[in-house]
């Protein structure tokens, strides 16, 4: 009989002797603020996605915030949305003074639906906002047309989407911004931190000063002279911008830099893992992310089924409980943020305005998928689903 003494957590970071030899090396060294690892963070993080640049920040939500403001988006602009994301998506919009609208998700990919998109933009919509679900790229050629016809800004959030590729592009590239968690439970971990990618040299420079107060040079240009150029070196500086203290660290960036490193090996476990799921849960009363007709990359962030509510009268929740007593952490991603009370005091939204984000956000659950997850665990989760199932 399978069975787990220790609690299977939800997520879990994969660390190891790598990064706490490159962490210790940065404490050493005496210089643990944003300096040359950020840099070189930047630099491998830009190589991997094949963007032009990579700005670092502190989080996906400060990338998604200086994203909007960065692009010009002035009060009152509305920016379409899905209703299947975290709230930080929704709070970056309405900290920027935006008003966020959503479109409902496709049942099949939980991704925005793109054929609804075009019914809700107006005068007023002057940008599009992506999420890339689960790992699970956007159609991008429908929603590029759609950006081209009305003259549309588009960021991409890309927290669930390092590894994602749409027809062999990678993600964070087709709009003017693509935005990247490193959460302790993301792809790659910095603890917290995030980064911008694109491909214009004029936004980069601005999000380079407002990412840090607005200032005209940071710390680590001002102090360490020996290690950047000293051209017109000067301790002084000038503030550019009304700016932010969004920047990442040495710290931060040291692991970062030896995640990355490991990308694509933890990107292959965790696709045999998702792959077993599948294969084990074919025949539960479940749906899952369906493949799209287009050619992609699946990032493989979340593992999520649905319960499908017209073949069994169990209920998500009680699967949650279930597993909880058995050990096993599960999670919801996510509910629908129509569900959200701040949402529904400020922006009067009702689920009836999504029904397949609604129905998804109450039957959805979340299980374990993480490299250092072993595969008697994962047998083991496996069996008490069935088992909840009566399988």
């Amino acid at each position: 009989m399978i069975n787990s003494k220790k609690f299977i957590n939800f997520g879990r970071p994969y660390i190891g002797n790598k990064e706490n030899k490159f962490i210790q090396k940065v404490l050493n060294s005496k210089w643990i603020g944003t300096g040359p690892i950020v840099h070189k963070f930047e630099q491998n993080f830009s190589k991997y996605k094949k963007s032009k640049f990579a700005i670092s920040v502190n989080s996906c939500t400060a990338a998604l915030h200086l994203s909007i403001m960065t692009l010009g988006l002035k009060k009152g602009d509305e920016i379409i949305t899905t209703p299947m994301t975290f709230c930080s998506t929704i709070n970056s919009i309405l900290i920027a003074g935006c008003k966020p609208v959503i479109t409902d998700i496709n049942i099949n990919t939980f991704n925005i639906d793109e054929n609804l998109i075009e019914k809700k933009i107006t005068k007023k919509t002057k940008a599009i906002l992506i999420v890339h679900f689960a790992g699970l790229p956007c159609n991008m050629k429908k929603i590029l047309q759609l950006t081209k016809k009305y003259n549309l800004k588009l960021i991409e959030d890309c927290a669930h989407a390092i590894e994602s590729e749409f027809e062999n592009k990678k993600t964070g590239n087709f709009g003017q911004v693509g935005c990247f968690s490193f959460y302790s439970n993301k792809n790659i971990t910095t603890g917290e931190g995030g980064m911008i990618t694109t491909n214009n040299k004029n936004l980069t420079e601005k999000l380079m000063k407002l990412r840090l107060h607005g200032l005209s040079k940071d710390a680590w240009k001002r102090y360490l002279p020996d290690l950047v150029s000293i051209k017109n070196h000067s301790v002084l500086y000038d503030v550019k911008y009304t700016g932010f203290k969004y920047n990442m660290i040495d710290l931060q960036a040291a692991m970062g830099v030896c995640q990355l490193d490991k990308v694509n090996s933890m990107w292959k476990i965790r696709k045999k893992l998702y792959s077993n799921y599948l294969k084990a849960f074919k025949n539960l009363p479940v749906f899952f992310q369906a493949k799209p007709d287009y050619k992609f990359k699946h990032g493989y962030h979340l593992f999520l089924m649905v319960l499908d509510k017209s073949k069994t009268k169990k209920n998500r929740d009680d699967l949650i409980e279930f597993l909880r007593k058995k050990r096993i952490g599960a999670s919801v991603h996510y509910r629908s943020v129509t569900e959200m009370s701040n949402y529904k005091k400020l922006l009067k939204w009702k689920n009836s305005l999504v029904p397949n984000s609604f129905y998804v956000g109450k039957n959805t659950i979340s299980l374990p998928l993480y490299p250092g997850l072993t595969l008697k665990n994962q047998k083991y989760i496996i069996s008490e689903v069935k088992n909840f199932f009566d399988v």
